[in-house]
């Protein structure tokens, strides 16, 4: 985690001149986060370096929902040469360790970041590319991509594109938002005296079905969310929006899309990026994508997994493979 070489130049440049540069736990991708400290105060580099990372949707996003009253942080510098960006800083306590730490706060919590995304209907979407059928679909096969050879199963992948066109419409019906596309309670930062929640981690945002990003909170890869406190959660946002049965079966949808995608993207991480980490979280995972496939609008994907991936091959890739 050592700066990136133009860091303390740049810094200076934006009015943090001589301050320190510590790292900050960074994420899944090449984005490196370092945090910059001075006498009067502190901000996050983020080191998103071309061509690997392009920090322009990142920054066209946080404008966006900054200028709609979102808590997404101000942006104080760029430099898209060196992929250099100045954020606002959030501090470190974020969602997820509050309600490990205070239990009691959960329903508050979760309440909050519900509310995040009722008021993002509100506002029509930002002008990024669509969530549409091509990306759910190539999203989708990462699972068949990555984890079904990881396992040592030869899936059928004709099968899978066809039992995911039968219900992927489902998907693609209904209100469109700006769909943040990674609103867990590891991106959600608890900010200022009022314990506002900030967002982290929106530059793969897209434009699509609102239930997507519900599906990210409730169905959290890297933390167990109960039934019971999803279905509340569920519940209150459908009161909220006026949303019924057909909402519901494409939360189940997305949720199954997701949940494979993940899958794959964590097998990935470990075989292709060499991060064994992620794989362990794939039993959660799993857990989730069954129980959406058992809503009956997933009815061909879960024959599809039934025929393909038995009970025994769903888990920790790493400890099935070996």
């Amino acid at each position: 985690m050592t700066p990136p070489p133009g860091a303390a130049e740049f810094l200076a440049r934006n009015g943090w001149a001589g301050a320190d540069i510590l790292p900050v736990a960074g994420d899944a991708s090449f984005r490196r986060y370092f945090r910059a400290v001075t006498s009067s105060g502190s901000a996050i580099l983020m080191d998103a370096p071309p061509p690997h990372e392009d920090p322009r949707p990142f920054i066209k996003v946080a404008g966006w929902l900054v200028e709609r009253g979102f808590g997404a942080p101000n942006v104080h510098g760029v430099d898209l040469d060196q992929g250099l960006v100045l954020i606002e800083d959030f501090g470190d306590v974020r969602m997820r360790e509050t309600i490990d730490a205070t239990p009691d706060r959960t329903i508050e919590l979760y309440e909050a970041a519900i509310d995040i995304l009722i008021a993002l209907r509100q506002h029509a979407p930002a002008e990024i590319p669509p969530y549409d059928a091509r990306v759910l679909h190539r999203e989708a096969n990462l699972l068949t991509e990555w984890y079904c050879p990881a396992i040592g199963i030869d899936a059928d992948q004709a099968g899978y594109d066809a039992a995911w066109d039968e219900v992927i419409s489902i998907a693609l019906e209904g209100p469109k938002v700006t769909v943040l596309r990674d609103f867990h309670a590891e991106n959600l930062m608890l900010t200022g005296a009022g314990n506002v929640l900030g967002l982290l981690d929106f530059q793969d945002a897209l434009v699509g079905h609102p239930a997507y990003d519900l599906v990210s909170l409730l169905q959290d890869a890297r933390r167990d969310v109960a039934p019971e406190l999803e279905a509340v959660m569920l519940d209150r946002y459908k009161r909220q929006t006026g949303e019924g049965r057909e909402f519901e079966a494409a939360y189940h949808v997305l949720g199954a899309q997701r949940n494979a995608k993940i899958v794959g993207i964590f097998t990935r991480l470990w075989k292709r990026d060499g991060k064994p980490r992620y794989p362990t979280l794939c039993p959660r995972v799993w857990g989730y994508l069954e129980r959406d496939l058992a809503h009956p609008a997933l009815g061909p994907v879960k024959a599809w997994f039934d025929a393909n991936i038995p009970p025994e091959k769903r888990g920790d890739p790493m400890v099935i493979g070996a």
